[in-house]
């Protein structure tokens, strides 16, 4: 695993990995500790084979509120001097990332879904909407990416994993990075 920093903010410490240094620039939050969030694969691949700028930033486990998250997000982001970027996550660190979209829109360039919650954060005006769907996933099942996608269709796009569960980052993380790689291959 690439060497994780510490960014002290407001007195909780906020873990993230920065890999590569490509023009297109990819946040993704999650919920996990960094070493097992399930991501690390992806982003390498992202970051090594399609030469992207991926943060993988950890949230904080200490019972904050989706506003601390999203300043967590943000003091990362400031730090390490990012204008704007795409933001995502997997399950609740996509609803966190989708929080952030909405209250930073001028900081977003797109929002990166990977297995999306039930949650009834509208997607923020204009920017496009990546949905990666397992199609066997019980906790965050596809439906919900269906109705997301329907609430903009002219922006939001769904991609599916067949025969793919909850996990999908961790069991199909090249399929998971390339349906990425595609999508933002046009940005």
């Amino acid at each position: 695993m690439t060497q994780q920093s510490i960014f002290e903010a407001d007195s909780r410490a906020v873990p993230y990995v920065v890999e590569g240094e490509g023009p297109v620039s990819l946040v993704l939050v999650t919920d996990r500790e960094l070493e097992g969030d399930g991501l690390g694969v992806v982003a390498h691949y992202l970051a090594e084979e399609s030469g992207f700028h991926v943060i993988r930033i950890g949230l904080t486990s200490d019972g904050s509120g989706a506003d601390t998250h999203i300043d967590d997000v943000r003091a990362v982001i400031d730090h390490l001097g990012l204008a704007d970027t795409w933001i995502g996550g997997h399950g609740f660190g996509g609803t966190v990332a989708r929080a952030f979209a909405a209250a930073h829109t001028d900081r977003v360039n797109g929002v990166l879904l990977l297995g999306a919650e039930h949650d009834e954060t509208p997607l923020a005006p204009a920017i496009p909407v990546l949905i990666v769907q397992g199609s066997e996933d019980t906790v965050t099942p596809p439906v919900n990416g269906e109705r997301l996608q329907a609430t903009a269709p002219e922006r939001a796009s769904v991609k599916s994993l067949v025969g793919a569960d909850h996990f999908f980052p961790v069991t199909h993380p090249i399929e998971t990075a390339v349906i990425i790689e595609e999508y933002l291959d046009w940005d």
